[in-house]
């Protein structure tokens, strides 16, 4: 069976959140890195290496939940643009400013960027994997467009230069003006698809345990085997739990060019993840696409159908 996508052991992963999968918004789980042992707890849940054989959950170390705080670790996130207009394009900009309140200006690159800017609606159905361009005087700005009114969560993950420094991921809230109408998180299913291709997503989430969960992209019912290389990997993906919307980005083990990372057929992550919304980001044929996908602990994985697609990147 070829695999597009893989996530390997994504769920060891989501054992220690969905071990209280049901309770889900209701508290924050730790979020936890399968290469804890080996080095320091990363704030924003970002996900390094692949475990070594024989580490498992027991080895986890705690870390915050990224993206649910306005300021940590002596940094804060000023965002200059609190509230914009749906369906109007608009100029989004923010600044990162450090404990003495100036603008930062001096960041360290991780995958071709300084800095990773996410909006998402509260409800998990629009989503926007956004670059912004960083002025001289540290001010961030980026042109966004959102579809509907409502609640959103602008998180910017970045880590700033310093050989100290550790990689954060800070949240705030940003108003999107307009008539406002509730939307419900689209139920589970074990497939999505976007702008052609189809994303099947195998294997489910068993509350305090491990498992597997693969990832399958094809395109006229053929697998697609020449992934390209987007940020320096072949496939990102972004989790954010429904309620509170803590915040984790995945990156898979292995990298273009490492001479041992190939373009496909496979690509596997290994993750803790505090959330039931999954964002895959791939590029294939000089696009990026992304699929959504509603998870619950103890059953299948699932897509948003003919949801408002969050399949454009707005770069």
């Amino acid at each position: 069976m070829n695999t597009g996508l893989r996530i390997t052991a994504f769920a060891a992963a989501l054992a220690a959140t969905f071990g209280a999968a049901y309770g889900v918004g209701k508290g924050v789980e730790p979020v936890v890195s399968d290469t804890a042992k080996k080095e320091p707890a990363r704030r924003d849940g970002h996900t390094g290496k692949s475990p070594e054989p024989g580490e498992g959950a027991g080895a986890h170390a705690a870390a915050p939940a990224g993206g649910l705080q306005i300021s940590e670790g002596g940094y804060s996130l000023d965002l200059r643009t609190p509230s914009v207009t749906a369906q109007d394009r608009s100029d989004l900009r923010f600044v990162i400013r450090d404990a003495k309140g100036r603008a930062v200006t001096a960041y360290q690159r991780e995958h071709d960027k300084e800095l990773h800017l996410i909006l998402a609606s509260r409800d998990l159905v629009t989503y926007r994997d956004l670059h912004p361009t960083r002025a001289a005087d540290g001010t961030w700005s980026t042109p966004v467009d959102l579809p509907e009114a409502g609640d959103y969560r602008a998180f910017a993950d970045f880590t700033p230069a310093g050989a100290d420094a550790e990689n954060l991921t800070l949240g705030a809230d940003l108003a999107v003006s307009g008539t406002y109408k509730p939307r419900e998180l689209p139920a589970p299913a074990d497939t999505a698809e976007v702008n052609g291709y189809e994303v099947e997503l195998e294997g489910g989430l068993r509350p305090g345990a491990a498992s597997e969960l693969e990832l399958k992209v094809s395109r006229d019912g053929r697998p697609v085997t020449d992934l390209q290389p987007y940020l320096g990997a072949y496939g990102h993906l972004v989790a954010l739990r429904s309620g509170d919307l803590a915040y984790l980005h995945v990156h898979p083990n292995g990298e273009p060019g490492d001479g041992t990372t190939a373009p496909g057929p496979d690509i596997s992550f290994t993750a803790t993840a505090p959330s039931y919304r999954l964002f895959l980001d791939f590029k294939h044929d000089g696009r990026v696409h992304t699929a959504a996908f509603t998870v619950e602990a103890g059953g299948a994985a699932a897509p948003s159908p003919a949801e408002e697609p969050p399949a454009e990147h707005t770069h």
